[in-house]
């Protein structure tokens, strides 16, 4: 029986005419394996960004400007054969830019490398993968239905600091969110921000409504951040801190314009993701709106990969934690009692469901 010759180097082979590979009509080509080695490489990648973060090299050279391996190396007090190897990594990446012996900061270094970048990312690469340990358990994870070490046994020590590093984001996120909710036009409007984080929703709504205010809420630990951001903001005047889980606090009924739920229903499972949106139907008044930010994957769970692996990474670090489909979340907000749905993304990867309550329409649900 015949069978076809595999190709040595697929990924290298770029015909199959006659005059390529003698004989088409038995020679196979396999598919190219890059995919299998981008995977490979993807955690040398992320280390070797962590490794330049964690020794200073971006904002060295912001200080320095285009500097030689053996400059920035005095600069770090490392060896210049070990930096040197590790800022070729980064150039790799498309992260650094290199002349002959000399780096500089490019473009993208710059706005989000940086620790004073327009739109740092700079103390958010580190956390933003969850507990590093847990990947290597994953396997476990998927036959047991439970990370080895979910980040619900010690919320604090996991949410301070990646809400410290996702505020730069999140704000640019709330802030151009105003470009299509216009929440700037409303007079003096009442927000509640349930699990705010350093809450830059309520930030960016109070600091375009001077007469505006807010309910702030997060866990006791977390809400410190919150208090910290609003200060540096200016806004911490017209704030109220509400410490408590978001499930269980007490809440105003049709008392607030808009209710913000940033980045928390999917860290709470279906049944908590559907409360989330219940509490916040009863709390908003009649004609008020929900902004419910959060990675949505489509229905096949194929156009956005980023949401598709930010719900793997909920998967590997936390009890009931999922991304939730924008067929799943309409329907949850429709069944509410919800209208005027609206899906608006301000950033990139940053996705704003805008709901709003009808101005006439009986209380239902449990709060």
């Amino acid at each position: 029986m015949f069978e076809p010759r595999d190709a040595p180097y697929p990924e290298l082979k770029k015909s199959h005419t006659m005059a390529h590979t003698g004989r088409p009509w038995t020679d196979f080509k396999p598919p190219a394996s890059a995919p299998v080695w981008a995977t490979i490489e993807g955690l040398g990648r992320y280390y070797i960004l962590v490794a330049a973060l964690d020794l200073g090299v971006f904002d060295a050279l912001q200080r320095l400007g285009p500097s030689s391996a053996a400059d920035l190396a005095e600069e770090l007090g490392c060896p210049v054969a070990h930096l040197g190897s590790l800022l070729d990594g980064v150039v790799a990446q498309g992260l650094l830019d290199q002349f002959v012996d000399v780096y500089e900061l490019n473009d993208t270094a710059k706005r989000y490398l940086v620790t004073d970048g327009p739109a740092s990312m700079a103390s958010l690469i580190a956390v933003a993968p969850g507990p590093h340990d847990n990947w290597t358990r994953l396997a476990d994870t998927v036959r047991n239905g439970r990370p080895a070490t979910p980040i619900e046994n010690d919320p604090a020590a996991f949410y301070v600091p990646l809400v410290e590093g996702t505020f730069t984001t999140m704000l640019r996120c709330a802030t151009r969110a105003d470009l299509r909710v216009r929440y700037s036009a409303l007079t003096a409007p009442r927000v509640l921000d349930l699990g705010a984080g350093g809450a830059p929703w309520s930030i960016a709504i109070l600091t375009a409504c001077a007469e505006g205010s807010a309910v702030v809420n997060d866990l006791p630990e977390v809400l410190g951040v919150a208090e910290t951001k609003t200060v540096e903001h200016g806004v911490a005047d017209r704030c109220e801190f509400r410490p408590g889980d978001f499930h269980d606090i007490a809440i105003e009924v049709d008392a607030f314009d808009i209710v913000v739920l940033g980045h928390v229903c999917r860290t709470e499972g279906i049944d908590g993701a559907q409360h989330l949106i219940e509490r916040a139907f009863r709390a908003l008044k009649p004609g008020g709106r929900l902004l419910l930010a959060d990675y949505f994957p489509d229905m096949e769970r194929k156009s956005n990969p980023h949401a598709v692996l930010m719900g793997t990474t909920m998967m590997a670090s936390t009890k009931k934690g999922f991304t939730f489909t924008h067929e799943q979340v309409s329907r949850w907000l429709a069944a509410t009692g919800f209208e005027a749905l609206r899906l608006i993304e301000p950033i990139g990867f940053q996705q704003v469901f805008v709901a709003s309550k009808p101005r006439r329409a009986p209380l239902s649900g449990a709060n």
